[in-house]
């Protein structure tokens, strides 16, 4: 006897939507019942490629379509919106990153996400971290999660591998303006990397962020940030990312008292210490030392299932009965955000910043720059044919 079939809905059909849409196409359990898009004449067009019906409104979608689930892939200020309306009728949820655009708004979305929970025990919601599934990512979890390392002292991430061009920028009228997507590099590009960052080590207690304004494009969101966290146990960590470097950098170091790993070109490394580094530092003789030590690659299956297929499949199975893990729970979509916000909210008001950060003060320093915002969007030019999002992914290359 064959499995029962998910009901699909998407709202959003941009770029990623369009993923969502051939991945959709492709798994065995899932069927696409309706897509939603405010541009009618994309709506129909997906919808008559998938044989399936095009709405233009998210409540219609939610409504009338008999979905089971409902992906969100709209630019992020709607994602609560859509996400508390699906919460009201019952219906699970599949949030792209980030959860929303600031912290207020993503916690009255895990409110109504837990209030709906209530009445409905096996209401899921669930947010689209891929980048928890790439093969020296999760080799790194389960690394940190080993205690391998001992205590931690340092974790350094340079990742400028988010290259976009002015050509990018200008695609889509909404992209980096404070009205349209609420930031820049933090809220577009790096939710997966601070996500990945506290997944890993948790979240800070306090964070000093400097982030630059425009440096190399035309727009008026953050397009270089540089970050500073200080974590409850003693561990600093660092944090470089741009969209503006050629070729990019995506290296991580992680330093414990029992060792170090270094993550880059697709080469984990572990620097396994002869002994414990802090009790070396304190009981030591020499004045001056140096261990001279040969690192041990770890393997790792370059090659396992990864992406957004693995993510949505993962939550096929749990709404199947299964008793599987989602990729990533909805709510934990709070703590990249925390990240982003406080990162941000640290270089407006040129001060460290403490965690859990004010979210008021946040939304009010949003608010008031999308208030006096004189930005003149460029005409918007949509590319010619379908974009191979392929390139817009992270990597640990």
């Amino acid at each position: 006897m064959s499995e029962r079939v998910i009901k699909f809905g998407l709202v959003g059909i941009g770029s990623i939507g369009q993923h969502h849409v051939n991945d959709l196409s492709k798994i065995e359990n899932a069927v696409l019942v309706g897509v939603c898009d405010i541009d009618k004449e994309k709506a129909d067009a997906t919808a008559k490629a998938q044989g399936t019906t095009a709405y233009y409104d998210a409540v219609d979608l939610l409504e009338q379509s008999g979905l089971d689930v409902v992906i969100i892939a709209v630019p992020h200020y709607d994602h609560p919106f859509i996400a508390m309306e699906a919460f009201k009728r019952g219906i699970h949820v599949m949030c792209e990153k980030p959860i929303a655009v600031h912290v207020n708004a993503a916690k009255a979305m895990i409110e109504a996400y837990e209030a709906a929970k209530r009445q409905r025990p096996d209401l899921q919601f669930a947010i689209m971290f891929q980048e928890r599934t790439l093969p020296y990512y999760a080799k790194l979890k389960a690394i940190m999660d080993s205690g391998m390392l001992g205590k931690l002292t340092r974790a350094t991430w340079i990742h400028t591998r988010w290259f976009r061009s002015q050509a990018y920028y200008d695609s889509g009228g909404w992209r980096a303006t404070w009205a349209g997507e609420g930031g820049g590099i933090l809220t577009n590009q790096c939710p997966h990397t601070l996500d990945m960052y506290q997944w890993l080590f948790g979240m800070p207690d306090l964070i000093s962020g400097h982030a630059h304004i425009g440096k190399y494009h035309d727009i008026e969101v953050e397009d270089e940030v540089t970050a500073y966290f200080e974590h409850p146990g003693g561990m600093i960590g660092h944090l470089i990312v741009t969209t503006a470097e050629l070729p990019g950098t995506n290296r991580m170091e992680i330093v414990g008292d029992l060792g170090k790993l270094i993550l880059e070109n697709g080469k984990l490394l572990h620097y396994k210490y002869p002994q414990p580094m802090l009790a070396f530092t304190r009981e030591t003789d020499q004045r001056f030392a140096e261990w001279e030590i040969a690192p041990e690659e770890i393997a790792v299956n370059a090659n396992a299932p990864s992406g957004h297929r693995v993510v949505t499949e993962r939550l096929i199975e749990r709404l199947l009965g299964k008793s599987v893990d989602l990729i990533a729970e909805g709510p934990e979509g709070l703590g990249s955000l925390t990240l982003a916000n406080g990162i941000m909210l640290s270089s407006f008001q040129k001060r460290p910043v403490t965690v859990p950060i004010d979210g008021d003060a946040f939304q009010a320093e949003l608010e008031e720059r999308i208030r006096t915002s004189n930005y003149v969007k460029k005409a918007v030019q949509a590319p010619a044919a379908a974009e191979d999002m392929s390139a817009s992914f992270g990597t640990t290359k």
